[in-house]
C-alpha cells in the first residue's frame, strides 16, 4: 500500500493574507491523498509576516482551524521546513513570495537536511479569479510540483502561458476553488406569503482595491443606497472584507466605513461582515464589480449580476466576466432585469458544473488529480528531483535578485546577513515596535497617501 495512505500527512501552509490562508487550508485537505471527506492529515499554518499578515478577528471570520499556527519571516520559515518532516507544503502566496520560497526551499534541500534527503511536495496557486499579470504570476509561479488552475480555462492558459516560453507545464494542474459549497439557491423569498419570513437580500461584494478613487467607490456607494431607498421591502447589505486598519490580499486606502458616513443610508440598508458563505445563504442577488464571490454566488445558482457602470476594462477585473451573461448596470438592475448565466462559461470557470451546486457532478471530483498527483510524487521511488524554476540567475539575472532581497535571501537563495533570527521569537520590544510600525503603515496607505494624491491632482 503506498506510504502516502497509510500515515498521517504532515501539511504546512505558509500565507501572507487572510484570504489565501483560507485557499491555502482548505486546498491543503482538498489535495490530501485519501479519503476526500475526512483526510488524515496535519495541519501546520504558517503567517508571513508584513502588511497584510490577518488579525485574529480575520482569522476567526475565514473560519479555518490548523493544528499549530505561527507568524514569521520568510526565513524563519525556512528554517522550520528545514527542522520538520513535512510531506507537503502549499504557498499561498503572491508571485514574488512564492518565487523566493521556491528558490530559498531549494537551497534548505541542496543542502540536505541530515538523515532526511528526500523533501516534500511544493503546491501553489492562484486564490480566485486570475484577470491581470497572468504571465509574470505564473512565472513567478513555475517550479513547484503542482500549479492548481481553479478552472479549464485557466488550466489551458496557464499551458499555453508555460510552453510558450519554453517551461515544464507538467505541474498545472486543474482543480477548482477550495471554498465553492453551501445550498443551492431556491428561489426568491416573499415576505408577504408567510408570516416571518425574511425580506428579498441585495448583497453588494465590496473589493478592497477595485475600484481605486473615491469618485468610482462614491458612486457605487450611491447607487447602493438608492436602491435600498427605491426598495423599502427589500434588505440591502454592503458585504465587506475587512475593518478599517485590516489589510486583505489588496490594500484598501478608501474604506467604504469611511464613505459611508457621509451618506444617510435609509433602514433597510447595512454593512455587513462574516464568512461569505453565511451572507450568501440569506441572498437573492449578488452584486459586484469583479469578486470572486461572484463565482461563489454562481456556483450556489444564485443571480448574479458583474457591474457594467464603470466600463468593462482590465484595470476593474470585471472583463474576466465577458460572455457570462452576468453583465449588467444599476440602471438595468434597478428596472428589474436579472441575469441569466451562460452555461458553457460557467462550466469552463469550473462552478456548478453539472448542474449541481454542491455535493454532486463534477465539482465533487475536482481534486481527484490533484489528490491522485501528489500520492504519485509521495511514492517516488528515490524521492523528488531539485526544484527547478523557470527564473535563475541565469535566466533572469535583472529580476530575480531583487525578488528574493525583499524575503532577505541571496541570489542563491541563502539568508543575507543581518535577515531576521530563525531560531528566536522577537522579544516584547521589538513587537511593540513591530506593531506600531504596521500600524503606521496601514495610517499612511488609508489616510496619507490619498491626501498626497488629491494634492497631485489639484
Amino acid at each position: 500500500m503506498p506510504v502516502s495512505a497509510t500515515k498521517t500527512l504532515r501539511v504546512a501552509v505558509l500565507a501572507d493574507s487572510d484570504t489565501r490562508w483560507k485557499w491555502g487550508a482548505l486546498t491543503a485537505n482538498r489535495i490530501a491523498p485519501g479519503n476526500p471527506e475526512n483526510p488524515d492529515i496535519r495541519l501546520d499554518g504558517y503567517l508571513l509576516r508584513g502588511r497584510a499578515t490577518p488579525t485574529a478577528r480575520q482569522l476567526e471570520e475565514v473560519g479555518v482551524r490548523a493544528d499549530a499556527l505561527h507568524e514569521v519571516t520568510a526565513v524563519q520559515f525556512l528554517h522550520a521546513v528545514r527542522e520538520e518532516p513535512y510531506d507537503v507544503l502549499v504557498l499561498a502566496l503572491v508571485g514574488g513570495g512564492v518565487q523566493a520560497m521556491l528558490h530559498g526551499l531549494g537551497r534548505v534541500w541542496q543542502d540536505g537536511p541530515a538523515g532526511r534527503p528526500e523533501r516534500p511536495v511544493v503546491v501553489t496557486g492562484y486564490v480566485g479569479v486570475v484577470y491581470e499579470k497572468l504571465a509574470d504570476g505564473l512565472l513567478l509561479r513555475h517550479g513547484a510540483d503542482l500549479v492548481l488552475a481553479n478552472s479549464r480555462q485557466d488550466a489551458d492558459r496557464f499551458r499555453a502561458v508555460y510552453e510558450g516560453v519554453g517551461a515544464d507545464a507538467g505541474s498545472v494542474t486543474e482543480v477548482a476553488l477550495p471554498f465553492l459549497g453551501g445550498a443551492a439557491y431556491t428561489g426568491e423569498h416573499d415576505p408577504s406569503a408567510q408570516q416571518g419570513r425574511r425580506p428579498y437580500t441585495v448583497v453588494f461584494a465590496a473589493q478592497p482595491s477595485v475600484p481605486e478613487s473615491r469618485k468610482d467607490r462614491a458612486y457605487l456607494l450611491n447607487r447602493l443606497i438608492e436602491h435600498a431607498r427605491r426598495h423599502p421591502e427589500r434588505e440591502v447589505l454592503l458585504k465587506l472584507r475587512s475593518k478599517p486598519g485590516e489589510h486583505t490580499t489588496h490594500i484598501e486606502e478608501l474604506p467604504y466605513q469611511k464613505l459611508v458616513q457621509r451618506c444617510d443610508p435609509p433602514a433597510n440598508f447595512r454593512l455587513v461582515y462574516g464568512h461569505m458563505g453565511e451572507v450568501l445563504d440569506r441572498t437573492d442577488l449578488l452584486v459586484t464589480i469583479s469578486s470572486t464571490a461572484a463565482l461563489e454566488s454562481l456556483h450556489r445558482r444564485i443571480p448574479t449580476v458583474v457591474l457594467t457602470d464603470l466600463g468593462v476594462r482590465e484595470a476593474l477585473g470585471n472583463h474576466h466576466f465577458v460572455g457570462s451573461g452576468c453583465l449588467a448596470s444599476w440602471d438595468q438592475l434597478d428596472a428589474g432585469h436579472r441575469p441569466v448565466p451562460d452555461e458553457e462559461w460557467v462550466s469552463r470557470q469550473g462552478v456548478a458544473a453539472g448542474g449541481t451546486p454542491s455535493g454532486g457532478g463534477s465539482y465533487a471530483t475536482a481534486f481527484d488529480a490533484a489528490r491522485a498527483r501528489v500520492a504519485e510524487l509521495l511514492d517516488r521511488p528515490g524521492g523528488l528531483p531539485p526544484l527547478a524554476p523557470y527564473y535563475t540567475p541565469v535566466t533572469a539575472p535583472g529580476y530575480l535578485p531583487g525578488l528574493l532581497a525583499r524575503h532577505h535571501l541571496g541570489p542563491d537563495g541563502t539568508p543575507l546577513p543581518g535577515a531576521p533570527a530563525a531560531d528566536k521569537e522577537p522579544g516584547p520590544v521589538r513587537q511593540i515596535v513591530r506593531r506600531a510600525a504596521r500600524g503606521a503603515y496601514r495610517h499612511g496607505v488609508q489616510r496619507v497617501a490619498p491626501v498626497i494624491r488629491r494634492m497631485g491632482e489639484l
